[in-house]
């Protein structure tokens, strides 16, 4: 039996199907890059965690970085995000004591991060990771019922208190981890750049990005 599986929910970073509000700004190509490497930033942080298994919760089979060869792949199927990741969570528990699910869109999360959802899964039934728009980068969850994650706004800044509501409504005990900022608007790519400028690690493939891009964002993002 898994102990936990971490999915992580993604596209392939294929131009004009990827951060598609980001690319009206930097282009379609740029946005595909960056989806590539912040997909590849969250997948090795996970790898870097023992006891875990990866699992890319995906839209399609194909099209994903060459790096991420051999990882398991469950398809996400059909539905909106909460019916999909109840899918997921669902597939998971079948082996697992825990499964943790976690967005694409922030390449700042850390091994760090997970081995504390990890921790607090072991006395708590659900913990989330709140991102900054009012939405969150991780759930994790040691149960999932039929209809748990049915008809929640997402993408909206009440997504995470309607999540949790809906999490108390079932007698689930929550924990919460420190807020990680995910990326996808201008707004979110700018402040990510100069975080990036403050650290000196974690996010390696996206700093290659940036690194890459510099001049080209600068003249973007103004």
């Amino acid at each position: 039996m898994v102990n936990v599986h971490v999915c992580v929910f993604a596209k392939p970073p294929v131009p004009g199907r990827v951060k598609t509000r980001l690319g009206s700004v930097i282009g379609a190509e740029l946005a595909a890059q960056l989806a590539h490497a912040m997909l590849c930033d969250v997948c090795y942080a996970v790898r870097a965690v023992g006891d875990v298994e990866l699992v890319l919760a995906a839209t399609e089979q194909e099209g994903f970085p060459e790096v991420l060869a051999g990882t398991r792949v469950w398809l996400q199927g059909e539905g909106d995000l909460g019916t999909r990741m109840e899918r997921i969570v669902q597939r998971g528990l079948r082996d697992a004591a825990a499964v943790i699910a976690i967005g694409a869109d922030s390449p700042q999360l850390s091994p760090v991060h997970i081995q504390q959802a990890l921790r607090e899964l072991e006395q708590y039934d659900a913990v989330i990771g709140p991102s900054l728009d009012g939405g969150y980068y991780l759930l994790g969850l040691k149960r999932c019922s039929d209809g748990l994650l049915e008809g929640l706004p997402w993408s909206v800044p009440e997504t995470r208190m309607a999540t949790e509501e809906r999490l108390r409504a079932n007698l689930f005990t929550i924990a919460t981890l420190e807020p990680v900022p995910d990326v996808d608007i201008a707004e979110d790519l700018f402040n990510l750049i100069s975080s990036l400028e403050q650290r000196r690690d974690g996010a390696p493939a996206t700093r290659r990005w940036v690194a890459r891009n510099r001049d080209e964002l600068r003249r973007l993002l103004g």
